[in-house]
């Protein structure tokens, strides 16, 4: 299970303008949960926020967070809040303490391993329908992914959510989920041509003169 820290410092301003002030000066809102306490408002460092988002599996990482140079507590990032107008920049950050003692619930990423036999002998495509399992566990025994290991799937074989086995936590997912399968090769259809029919423009027919008027434009 991955483990980082992180500091903080507690503030008392909240709202809106309080917090664009922070993040213009290179702070990140933030808010600490949890555990039977009462929320807390936080300020954090946005670099070292950036640094620690970068590449992790927000869900599963378990954080040392300091408040005030105090005691550390462990929590877990519950939410991530971005910028709509630019999704990379975060805005704020919500986490919820724990306690080692009491399990948690938390949605753990599923890595799937190997290739399968469908895939490799039989130009099957390999479909993974359930990207996360949601757990319950003690913070100590909780993995940052699970994996599966598809190697032995042939065309048609599914892995559903009571194939997986996670060590020491309880899959709280519907036991009926499929998490992944291997369909047949996708074939291209072609389309036949709609062949339009010629249409030819509509020939003028002019009404014939009669002698008459033949004589009398002779006659001009």
């Amino acid at each position: 299970m991955p483990q980082t820290s992180l500091a903080a410092a507690s503030r008392t301003a909240t709202g809106k303008g309080a917090a664009r002030a922070l993040r213009r000066a290179g702070k990140l809102p933030a808010v600490i949960y949890g555990h039977q306490r009462q929320a807390q408002a936080l300020a954090l460092d946005a670099t070292a926020v950036e640094r620690l988002l970068h590449g992790m599996s927000s869900a599963a990482t378990m954080i040392d967070v300091t408040v005030d140079d105090r005691e550390p507590v462990k929590a877990l990032i519950r939410e991530v809040q971005r910028d709509p107008v630019r999704p990379g920049a975060v805005i704020h950050l919500d986490l919820y303490e724990v306690r080692g003692d009491e399990k948690i619930t938390v949605e753990v990423p599923v890595r799937l391993i190997g290739v399968p036999d469908g895939v490799r002998n039989f130009a099957g495509v390999l479909d993974h329908l359930l990207h996360k399992l949601e757990i319950e566990v003690f913070p100590g025994d909780m993995p940052d992914h699970i994996e599966i290991d598809v190697t032995a799937l042939g065309i048609g074989h599914v892995i559903f959510v009571r194939d997986v086995s996670v060590p020491n936590a309880e899959l709280l997912d519907d036991p009926d989920q499929p998490v992944c399968t291997v369909v047949p090769p996708r074939t291209e259809t072609t389309e036949t041509p709609v062949v339009e029919a010629e249409t030819t423009e509509p020939e003028l027919i002019r009404k014939p003169k009669d002698e008459g008027e033949e004589a009398e434009v002779a006659e001009e």
